[in-house]
C-alpha cells in the first residue's frame, strides 16, 4: 500500500426532534436499527465509512449510512444533524453514553465533558509508515486552519450565537491534549508523549489525543480532524479530497528530503482561532510567511498546493468544481445565521444533511 491509497470519514451527528429541533437522549434507540455506532453523549452517534480508494465510493458509502440514520430515526420521530453545533448544545447538562470508558472520562474531566455536545468530520488517509505517519502531520499543520475555515458550521452554542463560525473549535480547545500536531519527527517520540500523558494520568489512553492531525490510534493512517461536521455531502467530499491530496504532497517533500517546516505553536494555534473565528469570511494566518491573508487568497494556495496530488488521481475536476459549489452558497455557518429562529436552524440543518 503507497500513501494516500486508502481513505475514510468518521461523521459525528446530533440526534434532535424532528419537530421541535431539541437535542434528545436518544442514541441507544436510534442504534438499534442504525449502521452507526455511539459517541460520547447521548444525544449523538457516529458513522465510519469503510475502507475506501475512490472519492465516489466514499461518496455511495456516506450516503447509505446516512440513510441508515435517517431510517432510524424517522421512526422515532427523530431527526440527524451533521454539524459542528446546534443551538441547543451545552444548554442543558447531558448523559454520557452508558459506556466504560466514557463514564470514566465523565468522572475525570466532569464540566468539560458536559460541553462537549458538538460533532466532528475525520478523514482517515492510508500512511503505511508510521514514522512517515508523524512527520506528514507536521508537514500539513499550516494548511489545516483552510481546512477548517471551509467547514465551520457551529456558530451557535448554549442557546445564542457566539460570533465565532466554529465555536465547536473552541469548545473542543479546553482539553489537554487538543491543538495543531507538536514539533515531533518520528513514531518513537510521538509514543513517548502519549505514554507519558497516560501515566501522568492526563489523559486514560492513546484515543484521547486530539491533535488536529494525528497517526490513528488504531490504524495504519493519518487522521486529520480539525473539521467541523458537515450537513451537505459535497462538503465532506471536499476535506477528504484536500485531505488526502495534502498527505499525499507531504509524503512526497519527506522522500525528496525537505526539512520539516518550523512555525512557532503559537501562530500555529493562532491560526487555528483565526478561522473558527472568521471561516472564509475575512482573513487567515499562514504560519509558513507569518502574515495575514484573505481568506480566499489562502484557500488559492491550497489549491495551488495540493493540485498535483488531485490531478495525478483524476480528482482535480470534482475538488475544483465542489470548492466553486461551496463558495457560491457560502459556509453552512453563513447559512445558519441566514435561517431564522433557532428551530429553523436546527430543521434546516436536518434537510441538508438528509440531502432533501
Amino acid at each position: 500500500m503507497s500513501v494516500g491509497d486508502t481513505i475514510g470519514v468518521e461523521e459525528e451527528f446530533h440526534v434532535v426532534h424532528a419537530e421541535t429541533g431539541e437535542l434528545e437522549m436518544a442514541a441507544r434507540q436510534v442504534l438499534r436499527g442504525a449502521d452507526a455506532e455511539p459517541e460520547l453523549h447521548r444525544s449523538m452517534v457516529e458513522t465510519a465509512s469503510s475502507v475506501q480508494t475512490g472519492l465516489e465510493g466514499l461518496r455511495a458509502d456516506l450516503l447509505e449510512k446516512r440513510r441508515s440514520l435517517v431510517e432510524a430515526t424517522g421512526r422515532l420521530g427523530l431527526a440527524i444533524v451533521a454539524a459542528g453545533s446546534v443551538p441547543g448544545s451545552g444548554s442543558t447538562p447531558s448523559q454520557v453514553y452508558p459506556d466504560e470508558r466514557y463514564e470514566r472520562m465523565a468522572q475525570e474531566y466532569r464540566q468539560l465533558v458536559d460541553e462537549q455536545q458538538v460533532a466532528a468530520c475525520q478523514v482517515q488517509i492510508g500512511v503505511p509508515d508510521r514514522d512517515l505517519a508523524v512527520r506528514i502531520t507536521r508537514r500539513i499543520r499550516e494548511w489545516l486552519p483552510t481546512l477548517l475555515a471551509l467547514s465551520v458550521s457551529s456558530p451557535y452554542f448554549a442557546g445564542h450565537d457566539t460570533g465565532y463560525a466554529s465555536y465547536r473549535t473552541i469548545v473542543t480547545s479546553r482539553w489537554p491534549t487538543v491543538g495543531p500536531p507538536p514539533d515531533l519527527g518520528s513514531a518513537a517520540e510521538y509514543e513517548k508523549v502519549v505514554a507519558t500523558l497516560v501515566e501522568s494520568g492526563v489523559i486514560s489512553d492513546a484515543g484521547m489525543v486530539y491533535f488536529d492531525a494525528r497517526p490513528s490510534a488504531r490504524y495504519p493512517t493519518v487522521e486529520v480532524r480539525v473539521a467541523d461536521s458537515c450537513p451537505r455531502i459535497d462538503d465532506v467530499v471536499l476535506l477528504a479530497a484536500l485531505s488526502r491530496a495534502l498527505v499525499t504532497r507531504a509524503a512526497e517533500e519527506d522522500a525528496a528530503g525537505r526539512p520539516l517546516p518550523e512555525a512557532p505553536q503559537v501562530l500555529l494555534r493562532a491560526a487555528t482561532w483565526r478561522a473558527a473565528r472568521y471561516g472564509i469570511g475575512g482573513h487567515l494566518v499562514d504560519p509558513a510567511t507569518r502574515a495575514a491573508v484573505p481568506a480566499a487568497e489562502r484557500i488559492d494556495a491550497l489549491m495551488a498546493h495540493a493540485r498535483p496530488a488531485l490531478e495525478a488521481r483524476g480528482e482535480w475536476g470534482v475538488a475544483t468544481e465542489l470548492l466553486a459549489g461551496l463558495r457560491a452558497r457560502g459556509t453552512s455557518a453563513a447559512r445558519q445565521r441566514a435561517a431564522g429562529s433557532h428551530r429553523e436552524v436546527v430543521l434546516a440543518l436536518a434537510k441538508e444533511t438528509t440531502g432533501d
